[in-house]
């Protein structure tokens, strides 16, 4: 294993971890946006206002792209055990 396969190996990683990751993040943050700009259009300060409807938002995401997130894991992981002969040469 060189230093160009320890890199390539963690770029992968790290693109299948933002590709996991935005779905969820990028729900939650525009439903937080949404909810602050609301809470001070109101002046309503309660924190169980933004907090529910962020955790309902993960959720819903969670089980709309969570099958296609754990695919995406299982291929990486098969990817990198498949390759693993050519890593330790």
């Amino acid at each position: 294993m060189n230093i160009a396969d320890v890199i390539t190996i963690g770029r992968e990683a790290l693109i299948i971890t933002m590709m996991i990751a935005a779905p969820l993040l990028g729900g939650t943050l525009l439903v937080g946006v949404i909810i602050g700009i609301l809470q001070a259009a109101t002046s309503i300060q309660e924190m169980t206002l933004s907090f529910i409807p962020k955790l309902i938002v993960l959720v819903a995401t969670l089980f709309l792209f969570g099958g296609w997130q754990i695919l995406t894991l299982i291929e990486y992981f098969q990817g990198l055990l498949a390759n693993l002969p050519t890593y330790l040469q």
